[in-house]
């Protein structure tokens, strides 16, 4: 059975020879402070300042109500342009829509005759392109009704459809954008840790002189998942209350410490997947060869950018392995919809479950790999 007592002690090893490594230090702390506040405020919420230009050969008031109706925050001031200027402006960038009113437009609409407008859209700024299309027709034809209608307003409709935002009122960005941030980088750093720290005492040597005091795989391996765990949580915390609450004024919901308990299973999954890794490397560069292969699957497909309903049922069903997927289901049901318990328990018990597995793989591949050395 491993002692608790050298546990301890070659966990406090690790958080030193940590302490010493100023880029780990600065990795962690950019990951919990600049990456999660850049991942909430740099994607714009909306359409932010698109631009556009108008090509208005009517020159009518209907066409110069058309053109009025683009402003900021969604548009910049329109640029009044001649038709032959459309290409070059879009070839040259300096245009993501090029809207062309033709001649005789507000004569054809007052006489019903359905006239044509062309929009020009720049499909390579593909945010922009599919949010301001949608955009720019609703104006549009808001503007025509207007036109002809002689007043603002619309018909009542059949059916009264009231929205109701839950759990994001105002659909900002930034409540989702910080907090997935913080839960992919629990994952990355966990992994990270525990894998730099083996290479670098294989690299240095020091894995040599663990094998000649009286320590079994077991207690090695457990000292480096509980203090590189215990960083990884601790700097999670620290950005959670900081930077998501503090700095961004990102309401929690739910339980931070239930949060938390549901991040330690995890690091308890994904440190042994770190060790593993470390086993499978030589040196650094092919554990980040590694880690770029093991990392993107794990974010991509877990639920956290796109809903696990809305990816082929295969990679579905193969998701449930990882242990990313259990811990962004709770991480969202506990931060965004503040689930307790009763709701959240099965994703803690499949952690629990990847984790024990994951873990006794990693010791086993461990003790193949010290028996080699020796």
């Amino acid at each position: 059975m491993p002692r608790i007592s050298n546990i301890f002690r070659l966990g406090i090893k690790e958080l030193w020879s940590l302490a010493r490594d100023p880029v780990m230090l600065v990795l962690i702390a950019f990951a919990f402070t600049g990456m999660v506040y850049s991942s909430a405020t740099a994607m714009p919420e909306t359409l932010h300042k698109a631009p556009i230009a108008i090509v208005d050969e009517d020159g009518s008031p209907l066409s110069s109500r058309i053109a009025s109706a683009f402003y900021p925050p969604q548009f910049t001031p329109p640029s009044m342009i001649s038709l032959h200027e459309v290409d070059a402006g879009m070839d040259a960038g300096r245009y993501t829509f090029a809207l062309n009113i033709p001649p005789n437009f507000q004569q054809d609409v007052l006489a019903g005759r359905s006239p044509a407008l062309q929009l020009n859209v720049d499909a390579t700024r593909m945010s922009q392109a599919f949010t301001g299309s949608g955009y720019i027709q609703q104006i549009v034809l808001s503007e025509i009704n207007e036109f002809l209608q002689r007043h603002r307003g619309s018909a009542p409709a059949p059916v009264d459809l009231v929205l109701r935002m839950r759990f994001n009122p105002n659909l900002s960005q930034p409540w989702f954008g910080a907090l997935m941030e913080i839960i992919n980088n629990v994952t990355m750093l966990s992994i990270i840790l525990t894998g730099a720290a083996l290479i670098r005492e294989r690299e240095h040597g020091t894995i040599e002189h663990l094998l000649v005091m009286p320590v079994t795989p077991t207690e090695i391996m457990l000292s480096k998942v509980w203090s590189m765990g215990l960083v990884v949580l601790l700097a999670a915390t620290s950005s959670l209350v900081l930077v998501v609450q503090g700095l961004l004024r990102v309401p929690v919901e739910g339980s931070i410490l239930l949060f938390l308990a549901g991040a330690a299973l995890h690091l308890f999954a994904t440190t042994s997947m770190g060790i593993f890794m470390a086993t499978l490397a030589r040196n650094m560069p092919q554990f980040g060869m590694l880690l770029i292969l093991t990392l993107l699957p794990l974010q991509l497909l877990s639920g956290g950018v796109t809903p696990r309903e809305s990816m082929p049922e295969f990679v579905q069903n193969v998701m449930l392995l990882a242990p990313t997927t259990h811990f962004v289901e709770l991480g969202q049901a506990i931060l965004y919809r503040g689930a307790g318990i009763a709701v959240v328990w099965k994703p803690f018990l499949c952690l629990l479950v990847i984790g024990s597995a994951l873990f006794a793989l990693s010791l086993a591949r461990f003790r193949k790999t010290i028996s080699q050395m020796t």
